[in-house]
Order: C-alpha cells, then sequence, then structure tokens
C-alpha cells in the first residue's frame, strides 16, 4: 500500500514511511492512493477479538510488518484495555447504543491510536537504530494517551504541548505526574489551535524536523486514523441484526479525526447511514457542514474542552476526497484558508453528514437526560451526541472519555462525582511541567536542549 499527500507535491510513500513522517513534505497530510474493500466476512460474522479485527484491517495497509511482528505490535498496544471486548457496545434504548471507548489506559478513545502509536515508534527504534523525538499538540486526552503510550520508552523523548488552564485538572495530571524522564508536558498560553500551530509550523519546516528527528502523535499521523476506524467496524458487528440497517454513528468531534475515520471506512464497505457531527459550542464543524463555510472563530472554553477547537487538522483529508482525489484544487483551497482565514466550497457534498453544536447548558441537560432515560452517566464530550437524536433511527454515540475525568461537570449536572482508581491516584502524584513561550523558535530551542 502506498500513501499519497493531500497536496500533491510529494512522492508516494510506504506505510513505515508514511507513519515516520506523520506531515508530508509538501506540508499536506498522508492519505491511502486508494482505499481498499473490508472483506466481507468482517461485516457478517459476529464480533471478532479486537486484535483480530485490528490485524484485518491494518493488513491492509500495513505491507511493511510481516504477520508475526504486526499481530506483537497489537498485541501490546490493546493487551492492557479493562474490557475484553476492549470497545464494548452497550444498548441503552431501543435503538440508542453507546460505543464505549474509555477502556484503554487513559480512559479516552485516543488510546486505541496512541498505544499503537507508541509501539510502532519503539519497533521503529529498534530497527533504525536511530532515536526520535516525538512533537505533539493536545485539547486534552491525545496528550496523555500519547505520553502513556510512550512513557519509558527507549531512544524516545515526548513533547506534548497544551493550552494551560484550558483542559480538566485530571487530564493534566494524567500528563504531567509519569515520574518518566522521557516525557515533557509544555503548557503555554493562548488555546489548542495555538499549540497545533507550533507543531505543524516545526512539522513543517524540513531542515528542522530532520535535524531535530521529529514524528508526529497528533492525528496528523495518518496511523492514528487507522487505528481509529477499526472500533467503527467493532460497533457494526456488535449490533443486533435487526439494528444494522440504516446506521447512524455520532462522533463528538473538534479536529474531525474521528469522524473522519468513520467515514473513510464506511467508503471501504462499512453500510452507515449517516454520521451525525456533534460539536460544543466551537461549532465551525457544524456551521461548515449546514452551509459549505468554513469560518474559524475565537475559541471559547467549554465544558466540553477537548473539543474546543476551530482549526479541525483532518477536514483537509476529507477536502481531498471531496474534490475527488484532486491534490491542486486541496492545495489551492488550503491556501486561500492561510490567506483569508475562511473558504467557502462551492457544491460542498455533505450527503452523508448531519451536524449539531452543544451549547455547555446543552451539555449539563443532556448528561440529566441519558442519567434519567437510561440509568447512565456520560462525560461533557460524549453528552454532545445526545443532542436531538430520532428515536426512530439506529443511533451509535461514541463515548469518548470516562465521565470520572470530569467530576466537576458531572457533578453540576447530576450531583454526583464518579470517581476511577487510576485517576484517584494520580491526586497524590506530583505534577510536573515545563513551561515554554507560545512560539516555534521558543520550543524548538527546548526541544534542541532536550532532545533524545
Amino acid at each position: 500500500m502506498q500513501f499519497v499527500s493531500t497536496r500533491g507535491g510529494s512522492e508516494p510513500v510506504s506505510f513505515s514511511e508514511a507513519f515516520a513522517n506523520g506531515l508530508a513534505p509538501d506540508g499536506g497530510l498522508y492519505v491511502p492512493k486508494n482505499l481498499p474493500m473490508l472483506p466481507s466476512d468482517l461485516l457478517v460474522e459476529d464480533a471478532l477479538p479486537y486484535p483480530a479485527l485490528a490485524w484485518d484491517f491494518l493488513s491492509l495497509f500495513d505491507s511493511d510488518h510481516d504477520s508475526e511482528k504486526l499481530i506483537d505490535i497489537i498485541d501490546k498496544s490493546y493487551g492492557n484495555f479493562s474490557d475484553t471486548m476492549s470497545a464494548p457496545l452497550q444498548q441503552l434504548g431501543e435503538n440508542v447504543f453507546v460505543l464505549e471507548l474509555f477502556h484503554g489506559p487513559t480512559l479516552s478513545f485516543k488510546d486505541f491510536g496512541l498505544q499503537l502509536i507508541g509501539n510502532l515508534f519503539e519497533e521503529q527504534i529498534e530497527r533504525t537504530g536511530q532515536s526520535i523525538n516525538v512533537l505533539g499538540a493536545t485539547s486534552g486526552d491525545t496528550g496523555s494517551a500519547a505520553i502513556n503510550g510512550l512513557a519509558g520508552k527507549k531512544g524516545v523523548n515526548a513533547f506534548v504541548l497544551y493550552p494551560k488552564g484550558r483542559i480538566s485538572d485530571l487530564q493534566e495530571r494524567q500528563m504531567t505526574c509519569t515520574g518518566a524522564d522521557n516525557v515533557f508536558p509544555i503548557p503555554i498560553e493562548g488555546s489548542f489551535d495555538d499549540a497545533q500551530a507550533i507543531v505543524k509550523e516545526l512539522m513543517g519546516d524540513l531542515k528542522t524536523k530532520e535535524d531535530l528527528r521529529l514524528s508526529a502523535i497528533n492525528s496528523i499521523n495518518i496511523v492514528r486514523i487507522l487505528a481509529q476506524a477499526i472500533y467503527y467496524v467493532h460497533a457494526y458487528t456488535q449490533l443486533p441484526p435487526e439494528n444494522r440497517d440504516d446506521v447512524n454513528f455520532v462522533v463528538p468531534t473538534g479536529n474531525f479525526g474521528n469522524i473522519f475515520a468513520g467515514w473513510m471506512v464506511h467508503q471501504m464497505g462499512l453500510p452507515v447511514d449517516q454520521f451525525v457531527i456533534a460539536t460544543n459550542q466551537n461549532d465551525i464543524l457544524c456551521r461548515l457542514f449546514n452551509t459549505g463555510d468554513y469560518e474559524p472563530e475565537p475559541v471559547a472554553p467549554s465544558y466540553a474542552p477537548s473539543m474546543d477547537i476551530q482549526l479541525a487538522s483532518n477536514f483537509e483529508r476529507f477536502l481531498y476526497y471531496h474534490n475527488e482525489k484532486n491534490a491542486d484544487t486541496t492545495l489551492s483551497q488550503m491556501a486561500e484558508i492561510l490567506t483569508k482565514g475562511s473558504l467557502h466550497i462551492p457544491d460542498f457534498d455533505a450527503s452523508n453528514f448531519e451536524a449539531v453544536a452543544c451549547s455547555d447548558e446543552d451539555i449539563l441537560n443532556n448528561i440529566r437526560m441519558v442519567k434519567e432515560e437510561y440509568n447512565y452517566v456520560v462525560d461533557p464530550h460524549t453528552a454532545c451526541g445526545f443532542q436531538d437524536l430520532d428515536p426512530a433511527k439506529t443511533h451509535v454515540v461514541l463515548a469518548t472519555a470516562h465521565p470520572a475525568k470530569f467530576p466537576d461537570i458531572i457533578n453540576k449536572a447530576i450531583g454526583e462525582t464518579p470517581t476511577e482508581d487510576s485517576l484517584e491516584a494520580l491526586k497524590k502524584k506530583k505534577q510536573v511541567t515545563y513551561p515554554v513561550e507560545a512560539t516555534a523558535d521558543a520550543v524548538k530551542a527546548f526541544i534542541e536542549k532536550n532532545s533524545a
């Protein structure tokens, strides 16, 4: 399998090269040159164990690792999840299901991609003998999941930027209380978009990227997307047969990576009626899919902080496919966003999508509603997925994080304070952070000083 850049200015590369590069040399994002069709036996049989399904799916894209090595990497990645199904499907009502994606070590859906990425980096370092510096930005869960996947691994240092004061206390503690010498959590002033811009600037400077041996953990890395696509298939095969027609996946999303992963596997043959984009009050994606206008606004802190994003990186991948793989058009449109700050997309095809936005008050109301109707507690991000559901249609809501990561908001909504043992243990540990000025030059200098 070869991977190409959405901007068309780079040569096709292999799976391992796309993974190692993260961002393509021309500044674009890697996508598979051709999307393979899902083998039919993945959709008609009962749900496979998650590692087996992951091997079947990733083997369609990874022709660089032999079967034994890929099995070993996958087993390491998903062997420490707390549920035997890894991503169990819970039925709440006749047509309402929740896909629990919070059974990994950091209690968020990001574990599915970042446990795999951590083990792929380890294999890469062993194979090449070259140390690397992993750079990423987070609005909360990406950082903690990446750090968990990389903490203590030889030959790699992890540098994770996050917006100071704009993530939950427990999300921050998951990043800052590891005690690992190779982990550098970096709080910066500003929003996630500011942190992400620094990462893109450094990753896009080819000399800096080569000199610092930088690799990416954000969903600009195509392997993150491939890993997240797997659990859509896993969810479908757990549905009762009577609910497998006209399935709607409801995806809380900020950076568009999670929902793009689902859309991509739909293009590979997964039967899906619609994807529902669920955003918080930072509703650029909701507005985009209802109007065709991409118009960023200032980021407003919300009760769902991991979705406090206005510049959705992975939309570029969807735009490339919307343009029928015309990289020149995609490049021109991305340049227009950079120069004008907005983009109108003529004849924008959103036929596979619906989009909703939730205010903070909506989030509280949805947490209460789910508790009252189903005796089930959802975190604030997942709560956005329960906005205006049609009871006549089958909906699978992706539960993106454990509610115990946001105890204050849950308590505000229903008067309960959920807890989880690993999170409670963090409250007793010392936090270590490395504040750096929010500029690419300052972050570059810090990495140079602390390079692996």
